[in-house]
């Protein structure tokens, strides 16, 4: 394979809309026999106590690819870059990995409003974003592989769960103030009305806002009998140590979460979550051996036996063992290549075994709900017999026998 070695593009005002809109232009090899690849994460601010983990996670699968071989004979370079958890910062180092560094693939973002920064690089660039983290849906491009749950993976099991399980009728529902809490929102309210239930509030707070005794309050008086939480990062620490401190208790008022994973558990302490619930294809607990030889590398990387494995890193690790193998399959590394061969590449992962959807470029997993035990590890209460289809648009009205996200692109006029 023969690539590029033309000096680097300047930053600045020479990344104007005619360069940012240029096909991609062959990545850099800074030496014969390597590719380098994008590794975009927050390893400051107040989204690196998630973030960091799918870091590592990101560069322990890049270690292990490296020492079986690499990629069609090369070893694999991550060019790391800072997010710092604010998305302007996501678009400029975004835009210095594809058209200075000339990646031809980028791993990283974990927030919507990262991957809604960074998009419109990818896509007027022609590169490809493998983006891990669960999310709410409604995209449908071209350029991302999207590696974490659609909605229908998470919520469409997991709110009749509460309702019918649980006997809850009446939800509170609550998030941080941006476009991932505010639409899972949305999907959240019609599957709670299409199963007999009722939603009292939604309230949203400013992600990283620690201060929640007004917002626990609320709930307190709200009349609720169940907490549908889209809150992220490390307010998730902060909302669950005011609601046991007010006294409240997750087994008669429990919270149920989008997004809280065993690293917000670890962080806030066991005793604040035990007993409330979580929809998540990936839990720690899975108990496969694929799952437990996972964990114990991770812990051998981080050289930290009490680090813990959560979805969104999980998500971080397999997705760089399904680019290698479109790379294999494709005998190539350019996006253009990676994008034709990646639709329905299968791999035994921790989560178990996933599939590349080739109609929208995200993964068949399966749905698991779990509850949090006084160990702070999950017990799962419920999982699919398989994985399941992602539909996108689920809350729009996609079912697998009507697309809206195709290999064509998106159907708008179904929306």
């Amino acid at each position: 394979m023969t690539f590029s070695r033309r000096q680097f593009l300047k930053t600045g005002s020479a990344l104007g809309a005619g360069a940012l809109s240029a096909p991609f232009l062959g990545s850099r090899a800074f030496a014969a026999g390597t590719i380098d690849v994008g590794v975009l994460f927050s390893a400051t601010g107040g989204l690196s106590i998630i973030e960091d983990s799918m870091q590592k996670a990101t560069l322990m699968a890049i270690e292990e690819i490296n020492a079986a071989g690499g990629v069609n004979g090369m070893q694999v370079k991550p060019v790391i870059e800072d997010g710092a958890s604010d998305p302007k910062t996501f678009n400029e180092k975004a835009s210095k990995l594809v058209l200075q560094d000339r990646v031809p693939a980028v791993f990283g973002c974990y927030t919507s409003a990262s991957r809604k920064a960074v998009l419109p690089v990818f896509e007027k660039r022609k590169n490809l974003l493998f983006y891990p983290t669960y999310y709410e849906g409604s995209e449908c491009s071209k350029n991302v592989v999207y590696t974490g749950s659609a909605p229908n993976q998470q919520l469409d099991v997991f709110i009749p769960w509460i309702i019918k399980t649980l006997g809850k009728k009446k939800f509170f529902i609550v998030g941080s103030n941006y476009i991932y809490p505010r639409e899972m929102s949305k999907v959240c309210k019609i599957l709670i009305e299409q199963n007999g239930a009722e939603w009292v509030a939604d309230e949203y707070l400013e992600l990283g806002h620690s201060e929640w005794g007004a917002m626990v309050s609320k709930i307190k008086d709200s009349g609720c009998d169940v907490v549908l939480s889209n809150v992220v990062g490390d307010s998730v620490v902060a909302f669950y140590r005011e609601f046991k401190n007010q006294g409240l208790d997750h087994a008669t008022l429990p919270i149920c979460a989008s997004v809280t994973s065993e690293i917000e558990i670890a962080a806030m302490g066991p005793e604040y979550a035990a007993g409330s619930y979580t929809s998540f294809p990936y839990f720690q607990s899975i108990d496969t051996p694929e799952n437990q030889t996972f964990v114990e590398n991770y812990r051998k990387f981080t050289n930290d036996p009490k680090a813990v494995t959560h979805f969104a890193m999980m998500s971080c690790y397999m997705q760089v063992y399904l680019w290698k193998l479109a790379a294999e399959k494709a005998a190539a590394t350019e996006p253009k290549a990676i994008i034709g061969a990646i639709g329905g590449v299968e791999f035994d992962a921790p989560v178990g075994k996933v599939k590349v959807d080739p109609d929208n470029l995200h993964l068949y997993l399966t749905p698991r709900i779990a509850q949090w035990q006084a160990d702070g590890q999950s017990k799962i209460v419920d999982a699919a017999p398989a994985p399941i289809k992602p539909l996108p648009y689920s809350a729009y009205g996609e079912t697998a026998e009507n697309l809206f996200c195709t290999g064509s692109g998106l159907d708008s006029t179904k929306l």
